[in-house]
């Protein structure tokens, strides 16, 4: 599994978010919504020390990963963060 933030992404997270360099960014899963991969979850984000790494990415010294819990989401595919300037929101891609 990899995780690929787009320069886009990583531009959006820094300036409506606020993270900056040394910040550890947390994917995990929500209940409700949907993703390509499954109908009732969606994927959170959120600022947050790790506990146990399962996946991560540095980015412009920005740690972005998933915790071991939240693993089975992606089911060993990977995940491209990208960000969608006509919705200006975030946008999760798995291949």
């Amino acid at each position: 599994m990899k995780i690929t933030i787009t320069p886009q992404a990583l531009s959006w997270f820094k300036k409506d978010w606020g993270f900056a360099h040394g910040d550890f960014v947390r994917f995990f899963v929500r209940y409700g919504g949907g993703t390509s991969l499954h109908t009732s979850y969606s994927m959170g984000v959120m600022k947050a020390d790790p506990k146990e790494i399962a996946v991560s990415v540095l980015a412009d010294d920005i740690t972005f990963f998933f915790e071991q819990d939240d693993l089975w989401f992606v089911e060993g595919k990977n995940m491209k963060v990208d960000f969608d300037a006509e919705k200006e929101e975030i946008t999760f891609h798995f291949d």
